[in-house]
């Protein structure tokens, strides 16, 4: 009788102390929470220069033709680079006509003379070449001219150059009913030229920035063609300055 009464003492004593040790693991937390860390504010990095001068070289889509003054890609440019950087004056600077050839340009160059003091340089020329039938050679020779007057006047450094590739107007008004029925070669013939131009710039190391895309919409979205029939709109060049800013930053800051 006694040892059966033992047991049932050892048995009671034993649950007993399960209980208290459960109860004192179970006030003990399971995990410690990390302390909140807020990451420091990032400054946008700027300039080192308080002011900017950049330059565009071209023809009628470097100048704007049939669209604002303010509506060409050169200032929609120097606007959203405005906007970014609030505090840095931006200057422009513009050597383009309409209708002008990568012969046209070079002279104007030549005889304009500009100091070579320019932060930012953009070159977009070529589609005269291919619209007055020019034998693809003269590109071949001037274009690689161009850049490297380009460089020279982004204070001699490439990487503060941007090549921009060459719209496709067969994708306009103009293009679709008055030449005739030559769209198809009207864009090999662009192709030809915007390759030539972006494997040079890629065998140099030249940032080149391809909206001929966005000009092949013009038919499916008419808003992206200017009043005259033929060239981008303020729309289509605002789609240009998306493209282009990114590579205008780096230019910028490197």
């Amino acid at each position: 009788m006694a040892t059966h009464f033992k047991q049932i003492v050892t048995v009671l004593l034993s649950i007993f102390l399960l209980s208290c040790s459960s109860d004192d693991m179970a006030a003990e937390p399971n995990s410690t929470t990390p302390p909140v860390v807020t990451p420091p504010e990032t400054i946008p990095a700027i300039p080192t220069s308080s002011n900017i001068k950049y330059l565009a070289l071209g023809d009628s889509y470097t100048i704007g033709q049939s669209v604002c003054t303010t509506c060409r890609f050169p200032e929609q440019l120097k606007a959203s680079l405005k906007a970014v950087y609030p505090s840095i004056n931006f200057s422009l600077d513009i050597i383009a006509t309409t209708g002008w050839t990568t012969t046209n340009l070079i002279e104007a160059i030549n005889t304009q003379n500009p100091d070579p003091n320019y932060d930012l340089v953009t070159l977009l020329i070529g589609v005269n070449n291919q619209y007055r039938g020019r034998d693809f050679s003269i590109y071949e020779k001037e274009f690689p001219e161009l850049v490297t007057k380009a460089i020279a006047l982004a204070k001699g450094d490439k990487k503060n150059v941007i090549v921009v590739s060459i719209p496709d107007y067969a994708y306009t008004p103009f293009g679709a009913t008055q030449m005739n029925g030559s769209s198809e070669k009207i864009s090999s013939e662009i192709d030809q030229y915007n390759s030539f131009a972006e494997n040079y710039c890629i065998k140099n190391n030249i940032v080149f920035v391809s909206i001929t895309d966005i000009t092949r919409r013009g038919l499916s979205t008419p808003s992206l063609v200017a009043t005259d029939g033929l060239h981008p709109s303020e729309s289509a060049y605002n789609l240009f300055v998306e493209r282009m800013l990114p590579k205008a930053k780096i230019a910028l800051l490197d």
